[in-house]
């Protein structure tokens, strides 16, 4: 027990290895100067995103108020943001409103139940050392996946730009084209002018320089404007109140039903955001010589997650613009959270009456601005000069997420099992070529530099693991060398690559070998890895194998044949003996 506790100490501390830095003046002015812009121009930001998940625009602070600166306390980036953020919001949206449409307040209740289902999901990852399986999870697919949610975020804030009905409908296409037809005859054409001007105001702003907060200076504007204009009296959409206290503690609406109609949305939040988050992270510590840990970024994600359901939030996330403004101000440690915390524990007490006024036009403007730089072409461009199979199944990924937009479970299961196929496909035709010598007396691929090769003597390589998903095609492959050379007399398998072999796998190797022999070639294997050694000595394969045939080097199976066939084969292709 004593032990256990000593191995999770780390886990759970490693704010150590930064916290000491404080006592460096210069680090800490930087840290503070780094948050101060980050929550300047971002709280607005986060604001519209509880918007968009249909929770009160208050519950973004909630969700802001203690997840940043666990996630920054015990996760293994100093730089990594956690936060709302916008694909997540709309996730949550998309899956209470089944369960919570016919009472408001189950918004609240229910976003708390899957902020700690996420929590769960994120807590098993990390309990089995599962941070690994992101790895599963292609970057281009999630490109795709991140550029359809961006535009159904975009098109969910249609009715908010013109101000017409959106009836509810299953499929978000179908909200867009009745949002558009009800705007061709109803249009709030003030309500379009300030959103209009809100989205001007923030491009001239960005235009102007980047480092202004032009989130903040654009909501100032438009707040100021809805007080002293009174627009709402001319049926402009505001914010109206937001409560002037700090989140208490609350347990989350523990319903079973709901938790289950749920669990595919968080598990889809934990898994695919903390890819994320952790992309996120080791971008930012390659840039700054900093090591981060997925295992350990697990740990302040499950922890921040937990604090938000406790404290009557929704789901937060490693949030890349956060994090990238967070960067570029030079935030040198996880200290930079704590003020945060500082302003919007403030914003929270002594600023919320201010917000009363802010036009629902402003935050779509903030959120079109927002999603905008989510969209991401070069990747996708790059992936298609790469591997046209990602490309694939990245658009076919973005079509279904687009047409079953806003339900999750449909565009999800396409993917994983897209991801699965292509998975599968790459592993059942692994890399299989004949080597022969090149200029340089190198043996490589003969096929692709178009190399002589040896009528007599043929050295075949084969890379990865051999088991049941790939053994037919090693064992049809090998088949169809052999028959290509009518002369062939010995065949030489290189299978220093196959690190892994199963029952399949070692029943072909035992039908090759006899297939073989029967036609008069002899049947040699070279550098085989001794747990490769290990399963054909358990299977008794050397009871009808003669074990002396498996050499350690290529050099050893060759003088082997030199010496036993004399000028009656042709080795000049492989070796210079």
């Amino acid at each position: 027990m004593k032990n256990l506790f000593i191995s999770l100490v780390p886990r759970f501390t490693p704010f150590k290895s930064w916290i000491w830095e404080l006592k460096d003046k210069n680090v800490l002015k930087a840290d503070i100067l780094a948050w101060i812009t980050v929550a300047l121009v971002l709280i607005p930001q986060s604001m519209a995103y509880a918007q968009l998940a249909w929770l009160p625009a208050y519950i973004w602070l909630y969700a802001s108020f203690l997840p940043v600166i666990i996630a920054a306390f015990f996760g293994s980036s100093r730089q990594l943001s956690t936060w709302p953020v916008a694909i997540v919001s709309l996730m949550t949206a998309a899956a209470l409103e089944p369960i919570a449409s016919s009472n408001p307040s189950w918004f609240v209740a229910y976003a708390a139940l899957l902020a700690l289902l996420v929590w769960l999901f994120q807590l098993f990852l990390w309990l089995f050392r599962l941070g690994i399986i992101v790895n599963f999870l292609s970057h281009p697919v999630v490109v795709w996946f991140t550029n359809a949610w961006a535009l159904i975020i975009a098109s969910s804030q249609l009715n908010k730009i013109f101000w017409v009905a959106a009836w509810k409908w299953d499929h978000q296409y179908q909200i867009v084209y009745e949002v558009i037809k009800n705007a061709i005859s109803g249009t709030h054409l003030l309500t379009l002018m300030i959103w209009a001007w809100s989205l001007l105001v923030l491009f001239i702003i960005k235009k102007i320089s980047s480092k202004l907060p032009g989130v903040l200076i654009t909501v100032a504007i438009f707040t100021i404007i809805s007080y002293y204009i009174k627009f709402k009296t001319l049926g402009w959409s505001v914010i109206w109140e937001i409560p002037s206290w700090l989140p208490g503690f609350a347990l989350p609406a523990l319903d079973m039903d709901k938790a289950m109609w749920l669990i595919s949305t968080a598990m889809t939040i934990a898994l695919v955001w903390f890819m994320e988050a952790i992309s996120i992270a080791k971008w930012m510590a390659s840039q700054s010589k900093q090591k981060v840990s997925a295992n350990q970024e697990l740990v302040g994600q499950w922890l921040a997650n937990i604090a938000s359901a406790f404290f009557s939030g929704y789901p937060v996330s490693g949030s890349f613009s956060r994090s990238a403004v967070n960067f570029s101000a030079w935030a040198r440690t996880g200290f930079s959270s704590i003020v945060t915390w500082i302003i919007v524990a403030l914003t929270l007490l002594f600023l919320t009456p201010l917000m009363y006024h802010l036009p629902q036009a402003t935050l779509a403007a903030v959120i079109i601005m927002a999603v905008i730089n989510l969209i991401k072409i070069e990747p996708i461009t790059h992936a298609f000069k790469i591997q046209k199979h990602d490309w694939i199944v990245g658009i076919v990924t973005f079509i279904a997420t687009l047409y079953f937009a806003p339900n999750l479970e449909e565009g999800i299961i396409i993917w994983v099992i897209l991801s699965l196929g292509l998975f599968l496909y790459r592993s059942m035709k692994p890399t299989f070529t004949e080597l022969s010598l090149n200029e340089k007396w190198v043996l490589k691929d003969a096929k692709f530099f178009n190399l002589k090769i040896s009528d007599t003597v043929g050295l075949y390589q084969f890379t990865g693991p051999l088991y049941f998903a790939n053994a037919g095609y090693f064992e049809w492959k090998l088949l169809w060398f052999v028959a290509d050379k009518p002369k062939l007399k010995v065949l030489i398998l290189d299978l220093e690559s196959v690190q892994e072999i199963d029952a399949t796998g070692q029943e072909v190797i035992e039908n090759i070998v006899d297939k073989i022999e029967k036609t008069w070639i002899e049947i040699l294997f070279c550098r085989v890895e001794p747990k490769i050694c290990t399963v054909f000595r358990n299977v008794d394969f050397f009871a009808h194998y003669d074990k002396s045939k498996i050499f350690h080097k290529r050099l050893d199976a060759f003088n082997y044949i030199k010496e036993k066939y004399k000028k009656n084969v042709d080795l000049k292709t492989l070796a210079n003996i």
